[in-house]
């Protein structure tokens, strides 16, 4: 599409598939390479081999919340393509559905662990690896449901209405030379959001004035336009990215 991103490195976490697989391949599209992460190796291949080889994109398998996989794939990186320019927080788990009154405590924690505390240390990584004698710029992957109450998932919500407040600190930490804004997404097509419109996709998108539920690469446009110089003075935002369904009274 563009080379606007030519000599660049991004690190974008959870990308095997989904919404991180979308915004990796828009960002190499746009002349960057990638570094992808995800728990499992033959995924990352595939994703790999989609995004046009080692040339352009290296896969590092672990676990997001592992600081030692954090450390690997920082290390790899700045090895590898000799930079960690960008960064993309968008791994996130939410493997509970139900009312909070029945939340399981210990999936809680592990959310709060992933969604949150693992963005801000991969911050802190590529910050002490790059970014504080190169500048840099962030995005972390929200939810819309961190700004509009969202039945089921509500505590996966309140852990991404914790990251935007995480963007919003980032931001003023970090500035000049660092920028870091989000994306808050509705219900994007994914594996990750199937119970939220599986076997009821038309009636689901009929609360959108747009009429249809998001695609990943609706995600990767936009996420691309915040690490680029034509957001340059952006930060410390959280770009809802919802069809127009935060409008309407209904559920998306």
């Amino acid at each position: 599409m563009s080379a606007r991103f030519a000599g660049r490195t991004a690190i974008v976490t959870g990308a095997s598939r989904g919404i991180g697989l979308a915004i990796a391949e828009r960002l190499v599209a746009d002349g960057a390479r990638v570094v992808i992460t995800a728990r499992k190796k033959e995924a990352l291949d595939e994703a790999v081999a989609r995004l046009g080889g080692g040339e352009h994109a290296l896969a590092v398998a672990g676990k997001t919340d592992d600081s030692e996989h954090q450390d690997d794939t920082i290390r790899q990186a700045v090895d590898t393509f000799g930079s960690v320019d960008f960064l993309v927080n968008n791994t996130g788990i939410n493997p509970v559905y139900g009312p909070l009154v029945d939340l399981d405590l210990g999936a809680a924690r592990k959310i709060v662990e992933v969604n949150c505390i693992a963005a801000v240390s991969w911050v802190q990584k590529a910050y002490g690896a790059w970014m504080r004698e190169h500048g840099g710029a962030i995005v972390n992957v929200s939810s819309l449901s961190s700004v509009r109450t969202a039945p089921n998932i509500g505590f996966y919500g309140a852990t991404k209405a914790m990251l935007n407040s995480l963007t919003e600190l980032l931001a003023v930490e970090l500035g000049p030379d660092i920028r870091v804004n989000g994306v808050a997404p509705a219900v994007v097509k994914t594996r990750f959001a199937t119970a939220l419109y599986e076997g009821r996709e038309e009636e689901a998108r009929q609360a959108y004035p747009l009429k249809r539920l998001g695609e990943p690469e609706d995600i990767g446009s936009v996420v691309a336009f915040l690490l680029s110089a034509d957001a340059a003075w952006m930060t410390g935002q959280t770009v809802v990215i919802d069809g127009g369904v935060s409008l309407t009274a209904g559920e998306e």
